[in-house]
């Protein structure tokens, strides 16, 4: 059996320019605690989106952009599990299980599902991170066709992101 041991990835938004931070909250989960089954991928999950819900961006906020990055992911560029663009300014929170909401849109993530797609850490692998990012943006639209990468999309939102938040789920499986 091949070893998955490995050092921690760096938190991928402290290597990004600094911008000011506001508040994302969850009702289910706290910030580095256990995602609860219900959001995971596994056999025991129902891959449901958690609930999200932000205050205190930027009044000159135009839209969102949210997503969920896994650093930890076996290989060199961790895993895409969602990523939703253009949320409307006055759009402050996602309620469990949303899809994307009316005039929006969610890119493939890295299995090819455009859709939240929970965690999924390998079996007997290390804990992993999955951050909740919300990105205040001063574009109403990236202007991003729905053909877009994650990764590619998440990029171009570095070069309009005029505050973000962040909530970090945790997650391991165990067994088999």
């Amino acid at each position: 059996m091949i070893s998955l041991r490995r050092p921690q990835a760096p938190d991928p938004y402290e290597l990004l320019p600094h911008v000011p931070s506001f508040t994302l909250r969850s009702d289910d989960f706290e910030h580095g605690e256990r995602l609860p089954d219900e959001h995971t991928n596994t056999d025991k999950g129902a891959n449901v989106s958690p609930h999200l819900a932000w205050s205190g961006f930027p009044e000159e906020t135009q839209s969102f952009l949210v997503s969920c990055f896994d650093p930890d992911a076996p290989g060199p560029s961790g895993w895409w599990h969602w990523t939703l663009l253009d949320l409307p300014a006055d759009l402050t929170e996602l309620a469990r299980g949303t899809a994307a909401p009316t005039g929006t849109f969610a890119l493939r993530g890295d299995d090819g599902r455009a859709e939240y797609v929970g965690a999924a850490p390998p079996p007997r692998d290390a804990e992993h991170r999955y951050y909740f990012a919300v990105h205040a943006l001063d574009v109403a639209s990236m202007g991003l066709s729905k053909d877009a990468m994650p990764g590619a999309a998440n990029t171009a939102a570095v070069f309009h992101t005029i505050a973000r938040a962040v909530l970090i789920g945790t997650y391991q499986q165990t067994g088999a």
